[in-house]
């Protein structure tokens, strides 16, 4: 532990020598997630619960954890976090947790155990990446096609490739405007074996290699930013195929109906979560100990499943996961981790991604420049 976390510790620990009465808590909270299907979900299943059973809490969204690294480090620097509780994916956590930016937690003594009787630790297991990080949900970046723009006489995609196969597939593509799973991908799909990927990647010839393959497809990418985007151009009809989370793409085939479909080879298995920033007002920070106490349970992270295609993080959770709260389907062979779905994986590399993530950001926004 570096000094600058031990001393954060040290200081939170002395502010909690004496807990807060439920009075003494702010009546207000900052949430900060991704917006769209996913936020919506944790509005439905943690957040109205809590603000209903405690009258008087008030609870706003702000969608920018796609900025979080950058913003809570601007909100460090000035000396003022207005951010209460953050969602962030598990390489974000470890970076934010080794610079001094996420608290760090105690599971024992933070967190709820398993409705099964196992401690939280032994609950969320391995999916505990860091030590400032509550794991929500197990979910993949995916690519969803149009059905009916499928060329005549053509069989539909069934592999990742066929993102960089213009000639059987023509259409722009929607790509995520970063280089995590972009750069994966295109080294799968120049030749590079699945458990040598990372290897590759961490060389200049790798990372060179990754972008040339890019390059075959660069001018008929869109690139997006916000997880809702794909599904949006793909319900618009303005891109053949596009990368997205596997729950907005549930959303835009069960939910909206569209003529979409999804392509679960090389799907990237990843895990999302919350961190709570360091330097909260001792207020705040009660409140929010309260939330994730009682929001982050067997029972509440098996909800999150009724209105989204994502697995919960508990393994106590996972036996009560059940129909769609508001289609009444089964919700289980939805999951990214059903074995139909999960036949060719990647797992996403998070300790890879927290060491090389500013390095490999500047390349692919330079790259992207040129």
């Amino acid at each position: 532990m570096t000094f600058k976390k031990a001393l954060l510790a040290s200081s939170a620990v002395a502010l909690f020598a004496a807990p807060l009465s439920a009075e003494e808590m702010a009546n207000s909270m900052t949430i900060v997630s991704w917006g769209g299907a996913y936020q919506n979900s944790q509005n439905k299943a943690y957040v109205e619960p809590y603000v209903a059973a405690n009258p008087g809490v008030t609870a706003t969204w702000d969608e920018s954890s796609n900025e979080a690294v950058a913003k809570l480090r601007a909100m460090n620097e000035a000396g003022n976090v207005t951010w209460d509780l953050v969602d962030v994916v598990a390489s974000d956590a470890i970076r934010l947790c080794d610079e001094g930016l996420a608290m760090e937690i105690d599971p024992e003594t933070d967190l709820a155990k398993g409705d099964d009787g196992s401690s939280a630790s032994d609950d969320f297991g391995d999916l505990m990446v860091s030590d400032c990080f509550i794991p929500q949900i197990v979910y993949s970046t995916t690519v969803g096609y149009r059905t009916d723009m499928v060329p005549e006489g053509t069989d539909p995609p069934t592999d990742i490739c066929s993102l960089f196969d213009l000639e059987t597939y023509p259409g722009k593509r929607a790509l995520e405007k970063r280089p995590i799973n972009n750069m994966e991908w295109a080294l799968y799909c120049d030749g590079v074996a699945k458990d040598d990927i990372y290897d590759v990647l961490e060389t200049e010839e790798g990372q060179d290699r990754a972008f040339k393959k890019l390059d075959t497809i660069k001018k008929d990418v869109v690139w997006w930013s916000a997880g809702a985007d794909t599904p949006q151009l793909l319900a618009d009809g303005e891109v053949f195929m596009g990368s997205t989370y596997n729950g907005r793409l549930f959303s835009v085939i069960e939910e909206q109906h569209q003529p979409v479909a999804m392509l679960w080879d090389m799907q990237v298995f990843d895990i999302d979560g919350w961190i709570i920033p360091t330097g909260l007002a001792p207020d705040h920070l009660a409140r929010v100990k309260d939330f994730i106490m009682k929001e982050t349970t067997t029972k509440a992270l098996a909800e999150q499943a009724k209105y989204i295609s994502y697995g919960p993080a508990r393994a106590s959770s996972a036996p009560m996961v059940g129909k769609h709260a508001e289609l009444g389907i089964e919700m289980a062979p939805h999951m990214p981790t059903d074995p139909a779905n999960s036949k060719n994986t990647l797992l996403y590399n998070y300790e890879w991604w927290a060491d090389y993530r500013d390095d490999l950001d500047a390349k692919f926004q330079a790259w992207l420049a040129q």
